[in-house]
């Protein structure tokens, strides 16, 4: 029904994504997902999932799942 993604991302950190199919959306596993995410990395690290603002699911998944925001970021390339 679904995918978690873990990796690491800009500058060495952890990263999540999480995928849900179509037929499995808005019954919460997503939040589910995003959850099991946490607990995939070390003790102590932190996780990063990037998340489009106007992706209204995924904002309430992971916010679910007790990410907290952190407003935007720009990655700029010498």
């Amino acid at each position: 029904g679904g995918v978690v993604l873990l990796g690491r991302g800009v500058a060495g950190r952890w990263e999540t994504a999480i995928e849900v199919d179509q037929d499995q959306r808005g019954r919460g596993l997503g939040r589910q997902l995003a959850t099991a995410a946490r607990h995939l990395v070390p003790a102590g690290e932190p996780l990063w999932a990037q998340v489009a603002p106007g992706n209204a699911a995924s904002v309430r998944a992971f916010l679910a799942a007790g990410f907290a925001p952190v407003g935007a970021e720009i990655l700029l390339a010498a």
